[in-house]
């Protein structure tokens, strides 16, 4: 089978699976990182949200072939390393907002958030309400008001 390395939270990994295998599988099934959740499989619930290269992205939509070596992906798991914590200020605004229920979407909401609230900073402004409302990943328990609090809480933490 074919090899396929990448950086994933900050350790390059390299794995033998076919081209055509979804990068969730291969982070679910293969390296034993389940933070990404799976939800729809089409890009639509968007519970897998993970990082490439510092951008929002679904893993479930992405072929392994389609990941460079010197790509980097950043899981829930890694998140904290990236700003060197135990927990990232966007957990942390999660959790002092009580936002989760069953919490199966948590992880893909906060890499979202935590990807538009970078965005948004590069731009040199403050997260807005349309800001939020561009985000698209799906909450079945609904919990979309403290969502929305612990994503502009956890901006003025970032």
């Amino acid at each position: 089978m074919p090899q396929h390395t990448f950086k994933l939270n900050g350790t390059q990994v390299t794995v033998d699976v076919a081209d055509d295998v979804r990068l969730l599988w291969v982070l679910r099934d293969i390296l034993g990182v389940t933070g990404p959740k799976y939800g729809c499989g089409l890009n639509v619930c968007k519970s897998c949200t993970s990082h490439i290269n510092g951008k929002a992205f679904n893993p479930c939509s992405v072929p392994v072939s389609q990941i460079k070596p010197t790509d980097e992906i950043t899981t829930i798991e890694g998140l904290p390393d990236t700003v060197g914590r135990d927990l990232h200020p966007m957990q942390e605004a999660w959790l002092d907002k009580d936002v989760s229920q069953c919490g199966y979407c948590q992880p893909g909401q906060i890499m979202a958030a935590v990807a538009l609230v970078r965005k948004v900073k590069a731009e040199g402004r403050e997260i807005t309400d349309a800001d939020i409302d561009q985000l698209r990943n799906i909450c079945r328990c609904g919990t979309y008001t403290r969502i929305r609090a612990a994503i502009k809480d956890g901006a003025q933490r970032m």
